[in-house]
């Protein structure tokens, strides 16, 4: 899949570019459990409809709002998973044991996917309409059991955030959820940093 970001706002009005580097990595920034409800955008179907039309998703093959049919039954379903694999994905990058409960909500849910075809006018990859929100839930359920088994998934090194990503740059030395944000603050402080150790020094 070809370079893909999502513009983040913070609470501050601070925005910026992330790659996750997985559909369902992105699913976890839309909200959550606990102190990640204040980042919440997915409060009907309409919403969800919205949110993945600008999704990974959609990178892979272009469709629009209007494309999506979620109900309010499977928002609920789809909010739920994603809770469960973002109490999943902590525990991997933190080397704690896997939530068995969570575990079985992502593999009761991989079933149905969106189903790809191909465009007659362009020859282009294209999904079948509508996308279910059903279907919308198998994706993010597949993508997240791969995730489990093949493991990489990173914390963000910044001690004041803990936005998830896989790593896919070449070097495989991914550090920060944006170089934008946390990345550009650490260099910040650690110029600073040498700076006043040499003033000190020079003293």
């Amino acid at each position: 899949m070809a370079t893909w970001t999502r513009t983040l706002t913070r609470p501050d009005g601070q925005s910026f570019r992330f790659d996750p580097g997985s559909f369902a990595l992105e699913l976890l920034v839309s909200g959550g459990p606990g102190e990640l409800r204040v980042f919440e955008v997915l409060h009907a179907p309409d919403d969800l409809a919205a949110w993945l039309a600008d999704s990974r998703l959609a990178a892979t093959a272009p469709f629009t709002a209007a494309d999506v049919r979620v109900t309010e039954a499977e928002l609920v379903a789809v909010k739920e998973l994603r809770d469960a694999f973002w109490r999943v994905a902590r525990s991997m990058v933190r080397g704690g044991e896997l939530p068995s409960a969570d575990l079985d909500v992502l593999n009761a849910a991989t079933a149905e996917t969106p189903r790809p075809v191909v465009d007659p006018h362009s020859r282009a990859l294209a999904w079948a309409k509508p996308i279910t929100g059903t279907q919308v839930l198998g994706a993010a359920a597949r993508d997240a059991v791969e995730l489990v088994a093949r493991g990489g998934v990173r914390e963000c090194s910044a001690d004041n955030c803990g936005l998830l990503f896989v790593d896919t740059s070449r070097s495989g030395n991914r550090r920060w959820c944006s170089m934008e944000r946390c990345g550009n603050r650490h260099k910040v402080r650690a110029h600073r940093a040498r700076h006043e150790t040499e003033t000190a020094e020079a003293q």
